[in-house]
């Protein structure tokens, strides 16, 4: 459409579309929903950095133009007598680079009068006033005679128009900077060449009666851009497989063999590198029993079984917890929270083992538990009121004695309170079979479901030849074992204070393992993602990577610096703007944890 384009006088009606399913209702669940299409769609986008368009920019846009529907239904109010009426609405965010290719729908509710109607793309600071085409670092497609244009008001001819009921995408691909049309799912071709950086998304209307809807990645296109995707990812990769490495790296294979060589040995996979050192004729840095011993230790943690962990850890390297005052209480405050979810059974657990004929066997309020009604052996729900006697949640302020107070109501009648006391010294516990370890997520256990030794009243403790004759004493021995355990992580955590000042991850994991007490079914709470078995992988990680170093090998093995490198290098593209680093995906090529 020409600049000089006037209006006429008819008006047409809308309908429901994607901007109405969105304000239909469900806001939570759509949010969820969106925000997990869109990290499909764009997975290298840091939104945190680079907030992807969502919505229609309610304070960039002529005042002729309407929002509803969440901002994503644009109409238009003007007068539209002629194309001083125009008027524009940018996107509220610019399409990141790390997009690769980023597309958007735009469905046409009504036409209006004339149909004056253009689609595109536009810098910041461009008019709105104007629709999208007319002015320098703006680009459109319009409605009523398929144009295209590109800073200027004289359109060029492009595609089909454009009418009520049509639906109208416009994509960017940031790697070779141009711009694509489609109409109705069918690719219109390349519209506009040597794009700028840091366009946003852009629509403008020119006659009454005129209403689009956008679609943003909240519902599925009717375009298959993720097939384009696909084929985009699928030619980056054969470019980086295809690159020549330059003679200098001449012995290229042997420092690939290297890199893999220690990162076998870092996760103790002993079979697995004896193995590859015979077929490759590398050596193994480390011997295989102090492999053997880093393994039992990983095996230990991974299985939940910390107390054991740290106790044959303190014989296998005695100074080793000493000089890493950090990770001794990292493993206590996972310790305790072991101990919350042996203790406090979820309750779908306790209905599959004890047939329970309630739902639920622990009810009460974030007070406390009452004891289920038919006793389910296996069950230690007590009747337990967690009290903060310092007036900060979770037992800790920024004062040095943090205490907690938590009282226990069994059948004896016994009272307990947390409070600083010194803690015991663990004892060593007796060495099993090593065995080869896989670190990764998701380790399984004998029985698929409940880590080893955490069955019914089978509890490990901080110091288990003391405790585990008491915990098949009596019904209350776990809740008795929890507070023990809790007293002497408040004790730990006073006194590193004191030796080596304050810590704000210290601070922070004895808030989040404390609170699990405030809850009945801790499973369900905000803080029950620590009971979950994954939990433990990030704490098998630091104690074998302090031992690695204690016996002058790297922390991290060189393969996983070198990914760490590459992820760290595409960021750094994406901030340059360079768009084909959205196709180059490190998680596939490399499955290196």
């Amino acid at each position: 459409m020409a600049v000089s384009k006037m209006s006429s006088t008819r008006t047409g009606n809308g309908s429901t579309s994607a901007g109405a399913l969105i304000n239909a209702g469900g806001d939570q669940l759509m949010t969820t929903v969106v925000k997990d299409r869109l990290k499909t769609l764009y997975p290298l986008v840091n939104e945190a950095d680079t907030p992807l368009p969502r919505a229609w920019s309610s304070k960039d846009k002529y005042s002729f133009i309407g929002l509803t529907m969440n901002s994503l239904r644009v109409h238009y109010k003007g007068h539209g007598k002629g194309h001083k009426d125009a008027a524009s609405v940018r996107a509220a965010h610019p399409i990141p680079a790390a997009c690769g290719i980023y597309y958007f729908e735009v469905k046409i509710i009504s036409k209006g009068r004339d149909g004056y109607m253009g689609i595109g793309l536009s810098a910041s600071g461009v008019n709105m006033n104007r629709l999208p085409g007319w002015d320098k670092h703006s680009y459109g497609y319009h409605g009523d005679d398929g144009h295209s244009f590109c800073s200027s008001g004289t359109g060029q001819p492009y595609g089909p128009t454009f009418t009520t009921g049509d639906v109208i995408g416009c994509g960017i691909n940031l790697v070779d900077s141009t711009c694509f049309y489609t109409k109705n799912g069918h690719h219109l071709g390349i519209s506009f060449t040597d794009l700028p950086p840091n366009l946003y998304p852009t629509v403008g209307l020119q006659t009454p009666g005129e209403i689009v809807d956008a679609n943003f990645g909240q519902l599925p296109f009717v375009f298959d851009v993720e097939d384009m995707m696909k084929d985009l990812r699928a030619k980056t990769k054969a470019t980086i497989n295809k690159y020549i490495i330059p003679d200098t790296y001449r012995n290229w294979e042997g420092i690939m063999n290297k890199m893999v060589m220690s990162y076998l040995v870092h996760h103790g996979y002993c079979s697995t590198a004896e193995a590859f050192a015979k077929t490759c004729g590398q050596i193994v840095a480390e011997d295989l029993v102090s492999m053997q011993n880093r393994q039992k230790i990983q095996r230990l943690v991974l299985e939940g079984h910390i107390s054991e962990a740290e106790a044959e850890t303190k014989i296998l390297y005695p100074t080793l917890l000493d000089l890493n005052p950090d990770l001794l209480f990292m493993l206590r405050c996972r310790h305790f929270v072991e101990l919350v979810g042996n203790s406090m059974k979820r309750k779908s657990r306790e209905e599959t083992c004890g047939q329970l004929q309630e739902k639920k066997a622990c009810n009460g309020n974030s007070d406390g538990w009452t004891k289920p009604r038919n006793n389910v052996p296996g069950c230690h729900c007590e009747e337990m009121e967690v009290t903060y006697t310092n007036g900060y949640q979770n037992g800790c302020s920024g004062d040095d004695k943090m205490d907690m107070e938590i009282e226990t109501s069994s059948s004896n009648g016994k009272k307990s309170q947390l409070s600083p006391k010194a803690p015991d010294s663990p004892s060593s516990t007796d060495s099993e079979d090593s065995e080869e370890v896989d670190s990764s997520p998701h380790r399984s256990n004998n029985n698929g479901t409940t880590p080893i030794g955490y069955e019914n009243n089978h509890t490990h403790s901080a110091h288990p030849s003391k405790r585990q004759s008491q915990a098949s004493s009596n019904g209350y021995s776990a809740v008795e074992e929890l507070l023990q355990v809790g007293r002497e992580l408040q004790s730990l955590s006073v006194s590193m204070r004191r030796v080596y000042g304050y810590s704000e991850a210290n601070k922070k994991l004895l808030e989040n393992a404390f609170s699990l007490l405030a809850y009945a079914d801790p499973w369900e709470s905000p803080v029950g993602w620590q009971l979950s078995p994954r939990q433990r992988e990030p704490v098998c990680a630091a104690l074998n990577s302090a031992i690695l170093q204690s016996i002058q090998l790297p922390r991290t093995p060189p393969l996983q610096v070198a990914l760490n490198h590459a992820h760290l290098l595409l960021t750094e593209l994406a901030g340059a703007g360079l768009g084909a680093c959205a196709f180059v995906d490190l998680d596939m090529q490399a499955d290196v944890k």
